[in-house]
C-alpha cells in the first residue's frame, strides 16, 4: 500500500508528561493532525481540535 518512502505519518512534536507521551502525528494524506498520548496506564488517539471545535488540518501536507 505505501513504498518505504512514502510515510503517511510523520510526528510533528514529542512530548515527555509524567510517566507518559504526548505526541501529535500529521497524516500526510488526509492532512488531518491526531493527539497520541501513551501511558502505562493506555493509550489514545483523538484528531486535535482548534479553538473552535474544528478539527486541525495542514492545508501543505
Amino acid at each position: 500500500m505505501f513504498g518505504k518512502k512514502d510515510k503517511r505519518f510523520e510526528e510533528k512534536s514529542v512530548q515527555h508528561y509524567q510517566y507518559g507521551l504526548i505526541m501529535v502525528l500529521v497524516d500526510h494524506t488526509t492532512g488531518v493532525n491526531y493527539m497520541h498520548t501513551w501511558a502505562p496506564q493506555g493509550v489514545s488517539l483523538t484528531p486535535l481540535l482548534d479553538e473552535n471545535g474544528e478539527v486541525v488540518i495542514e492545508k501543505n501536507s
